[in-house]
């Protein structure tokens, strides 16, 4: 087994209601599973053994379907929000005694077919803080956020971008503990100021994925990601 994976499925998941505001976002149906059944699969055939679900809009709900896990041959436990939702960094940090010395992140909504133990040899190697993960983007998929050259992240920005910025964050991430060290429970902080943060100070790895990721966080992307499952549904004999 390899290091435990955070996942953030705490949000309100606006972009996709009506559907959301009756279920929360990894409940969604794709070809009649909840996508967190998807999501769930793929990480255990790369190789994970431990995942820490961080909830919060309608977590109970989540933690009904999916309990223990062992449906899927993981270790499955809950971090909740609380009464206010923190955000991603807010989730991450209030799950940091479940998640150990060393941890993934990606996102509730993201479906990532790459290479983990890779990504976390590279992690590793780096004797870094923080490893983000991109893609070569050039606005394909979503509005690219990430200045990637030589091997190095030079700018990530979500809100600003430039004409430089040809790669965007792919959605995993991996994280020492100390990474958070300067956050407090409770305080609700995104993911990205602590990536940025990192950065600033250099301690923010890159490592460049060739393989496209996937997502459930637009309608648009539900579809898609519902016809890829269609698609290898229909190639099974």
């Amino acid at each position: 087994m390899i290091a435990p994976v955070a996942i953030l499925a705490g949000g309100l998941a606006t972009r996709l209601r009506p559907i959301t505001e009756t279920i929360p976002k990894s409940l969604v149906d794709v070809c009649g599973e909840p996508f967190v059944a998807h999501q769930l699969r793929l990480l255990r055939s790369r190789g994970i053994g431990d995942v820490v679900l961080c909830v919060g809009y309608r977590g109970e709900e989540i933690e009904q379907v999916v309990g223990s896990g062992s449906a899927f041959d993981l270790q499955v436990r809950y971090a909740f929000d609380g009464e206010q939702l923190l955000g991603t960094g807010g989730a991450v940090r209030r799950a940091l005694n479940m998640l150990g010395d060393e941890f993934f992140v990606l996102y509730g909504d993201s479906y990532l077919p790459c290479d983990y133990q890779a990504v976390l040899g590279s992690f590793r190697a780096s004797s870094k803080l923080a490893l983000m993960t991109v893609y070569r983007n050039e606005g394909q998929y979503d509005t690219s956020n990430v200045q990637y050259e030589a091997g190095a992240i030079r700018r990530y920005d979500k809100s600003v971008r430039s004409p430089a910025m040809h790669h965007i964050d792919y959605g995993l991430g991996v994280f020492r503990r100390e990474a958070f060290a300067d956050v407090s429970d409770g305080v609700r902080l995104d993911l990205a100021q602590i990536y940025q943060s990192l950065l600033a100070k250099g301690q923010l790895a890159g490592f460049e994925l060739a393989q496209r990721f996937y997502e459930i966080g637009s309608v648009a992307g539900l579809e898609e990601f519902r016809a890829l499952v269609e698609t290898r549904l229909g190639a099974r004999p």
